[in-house]
């Protein structure tokens, strides 16, 4: 395909004549302040990191790109290493809006969790190398508490309340961890002899990861900070008390080997403790096929779901009972109906079950079932939804969003007569939701669609929601990008949407450059740091989705992005001649197949994204199996492996059609990327500079998966410095040849 611009109607040529004679105001454009890379570095994003069960108190951490640099990229895959995570944290009052800091300074802290009745704070703060267990007071006094053992906290630790609580559950080390962590991850990086075996069980770096979930569960006392050790052997997951205090209760997943299938290797279980004794009994035996449901909210009982049947195992039971049997024929469908287990009930008598043709509440004594929510027919078109909580209030509420306008919320169904309504809903930008246990009251982020995000409460007893935060004042006097969702036909006929983001100082009947980001799917639009610094430079941002077909992912770039861009250039907004594309990751893998089908744009940018998906199967050991299963089940959709169909393997990898690239292509890598070492990108820097074409290559030794994006902060000015600079350079270009060649 051909960049070639398509001839202007003769309005068209008399609009330009007008507009280039039209007076230039230089001096006002330069006053006007825009969004930079240091403005980007303070962007403050807020995180629900714990709410009381009421609503009516929140853990907020303000989140900046600022505090998250400097990570030692060198150290990934070593179980001792904690990457900075620096941030402020604030305390709301979700009734009266009044914030008081728990760290007003940025701190690492994590592992928020609220007592039963709200009154105290639990939570983790880096000090130094160790963590420390820190309780807040409603009086806003904060201890240490100091526990009485010499074995460190573990840094993924999630402390956890008894229902009375007098103690939380906690995850520490085992005694010389640290020590046998940090001299496995040495002896495969610093060794001067590394030796690898296949007959042993695990790859020696999946051995090494093995060894961050080594932990031992204790039960901390909270006035005294005496520890009773629990479990040792194995890492309980999703762990919580039964409501008398009595029972832990969990579940496991016991790696055995390395696995190359995401079938096997791992043994799954769900178990009870009787604390006062420490005896465990098995709810269900340890076993290859993975348990995935729903603890009543008294923790006395598991709901999950059984090739469509659900069951229900409650404590003190011998075994578990089908609860759906009978039940699975519905109105309309001759063949029996899968559940899946989605929620209980607030006081454990019924469960909320899907399927595809609802949500429907099961009752378990006596056994009845009812559809509360019917969904439409067209799984592809219907509205996404998820639930967030059965209330006390008798009502389940859930998100809502449209497949083909911008229209989100949150809104609820009454469980006895199927009534819908709206609790929040237009077309701003929602996530993070918690709604209070008796449903009175739901916490949220919400952005315009073009700001970031603040956060915000709304009231059962109705009223305009109140605004908690407000982040980002510096933000007010800075234009950002306006949005659109644009709708447009792959060239199989698919309708797809891709989100465009304007240029700042955009002016109507105007031409304007466009840089494309390319991954997979785009449809919610929001603040978007990269979009920002594109429109900042008086230029169109766009985000087009892709279809794929298993087995051929690299066709839907091609069959998708063009039309997209196309779609742009007919309604007379976007210069032909102008148009760049880049993407990261998967998105900078795409980017280099697409240029090897297509000479459409005036240059393109690949970071941190694979060009040999063959060399790149066992180039990042540090991951271990993900690069074969994400080329085989996963990401990359090849569908088969290597050896059963190479030629695909040959047909996705760009490398092996450089001599068809035309396109100037920029490359930026990282040195400490564990995902897609440097290594491949360079295979593309070489085969390139072999075949004449124009290739740059930028590679960051501070740098990791992101190139200068996930580095220092120098780093960070300039990757983005660099990548606008480069499309600056080929759309000038674009435009000086287009000009000389009288377009």
């Amino acid at each position: 395909m051909s960049r070639r611009r398509p001839p202007r109607s003769p309005l068209a040529l008399a609009a330009l004549a007008i507009l280039s004679a039209l007076p230039v105001a230089p001096v006002a454009a330069q006053e006007t302040p825009r969004f930079s890379t240091e403005v980007a570095l303070d962007v403050a994003s807020p995180q629900v990191a714990a709410v009381t069960d009421d609503g009516t108190h929140a853990v907020v951490v303000v989140r900046t790109r600022r505090g998250r640099v400097d990570v030692d990229h060198g150290r990934y895959g070593d179980p001792t290493y904690v990457a900075p995570s620096l941030a402020p944290v604030m305390v709301v009052d979700t009734r009266s809006g009044a914030r008081s800091w728990l760290h007003e300074e940025p701190v690492q802290a994590s592992g928020f969790a609220w007592s039963p009745d709200g009154s105290r704070l639990a939570y983790l703060l880096r000090e130094g190398d160790t963590f420390s267990l820190r309780i807040h007071t409603a009086g806003e006094r904060t201890r240490t508490l100091s526990l009485r053992t010499d074995r460190a906290i573990a840094s993924s630790a999630q402390p956890l309340w008894t229902p009375d609580g007098n103690a939380l559950l906690l995850a520490l080390r085992p005694q010389g961890w640290e020590a046998r962590a940090r001299q496995a991850f040495h002896a495969l990086t610093d060794a001067p002899v590394i030796v690898q075996d296949s007959r042993e069980d695990f790859l020696s770096w999946d051995a090494v990861r093995n060894l961050a979930e080594e932990q031992v569960t204790v039960l901390v006392d909270v006035s005294s900070g005496a520890v009773r050790d629990l479990l040792s052997e194995v890492v309980p997951r999703d762990p919580g008390f039964t409501a008398d205090g009595r029972h832990l209760t969990y579940g496991t997943a016991v790696r055995t080997k390395t696995s190359y299938t995401r079938e096997d290797g791992t043994d799954y279980g769900l178990h009870v403790m009787e604390l006062a004794s420490g005896d465990v009994q098995d709810l269900v035996a340890p076993r290859e096929e993975r348990i995935s449901g729903e603890w009543s909210p008294h923790r006395d009982a598991f709901a999950w779901a059984d090739e469509g049947a659900v069951f229900v195992r409650r404590l003190g039971e011998e075994e578990p009972v089908e609860v759906t049997r009978g039940l699975r024929t519905l109105p309309g469908d001759t063949a029996e109906v899968r559940f899946g287990v989605e929620e209980w009930s607030p006081d454990g008598s019924r469960l909320l079950l899907t399927s595809p043709k609802g949500w429907h509440v099961l009752a378990l004594k006596p056994v009845a079932l009812s559809t509360v929510l019917p969904l439409e027919e067209d799984a592809d078109t219907r509205p996404r939804r998820s639930v967030q909580r059965w209330g006390a209030d008798g009502h389940i509420y859930f998100t809502w969003s449209a497949r083909d306008r911008w229209e989100r919320g949150l809104k609820r169904v009454a469980v006895g007569s199927g009534t819908v309504e709206d609790m929040v809903l237009d077309d701003g930008v929602y996530g993070q939701w918690t709604v209070a246990e008796d449903g009175s009251r739901w916490i949220y982020a919400r952005s315009d669609g073009d700001r970031p995000d603040d956060l915000w409460v709304g009231t059962a007893g109705g009223g305009a929601p109140t605004r908690l935060t407000e982040l980002n004042p510096e933000l007010a006097n800075i234009p950002l990008a306006r949005t659109e969702l644009v709708e447009y036909l792959d060239v199989d006929g698919n309708t797809l949407y891709g989100i465009l983001y304007y240029p700042i100082g955009y002016q109507e009947g105007r031409e304007y450059p466009l840089v494309v980001e390319v991954y997979e799917e785009f449809f919610d639009n929001g603040f978007n740091e990269n979009m920002n610094l594109v429109t900042a430079r008086g230029w169109f941002g766009f985000r087009p989705s892709v279809r794929f077909e298993e087995g051929y992912p690299a066709e839907a770039w091609l069959k998708a992005v063009p039309n997209a861009v196309n779609t742009l250039i007919a309604r007379g907004v976007v210069d032909p001649e102008q148009v760049g594309v880049y993407g990261q990751s998967y998105g900078g893998y795409a980017v280099n197949l697409l240029i090897t089908q297509t000479d459409r744009f005036a240059a393109a940018a690949n970071i941190s994204g694979k060009v040999n998906i063959i060399s790149f199967l066992g180039d990042s050991e540090k991951i271990t199996t993900r690069n074969y299963t994400a080329a085989e089940v996963g990401q990359d959709r090849i569908g088969a492996t290597l050896w059963e169909q190479p030629h695909k393997y040959i047909e996705h990898s760009a490398v092996m059609f450089a001599d068809r690239i035309e396109t100037p292509l920029l490359m930026l890598s990282g040195e400490g990327d564990w995902n897609v070492p440097a290594t491949n990108q360079r295979e593309m820097y070489y085969a390139l500079r072999r075949l004449g074409k124009e290739v740059v290559w930028v590679h960051y030794t501070a740098g990791g998966h992101g190139a200068g994006r996930a580095s220092t902060v120098a780093d960070f000015h300039d990757h983005w410095q660099r990548l606008l600079d480069f499309f600056a350079e080929h759309f000038e270009k674009e435009a000086t040849a287009e000009e000389e060649g009288g377009g």
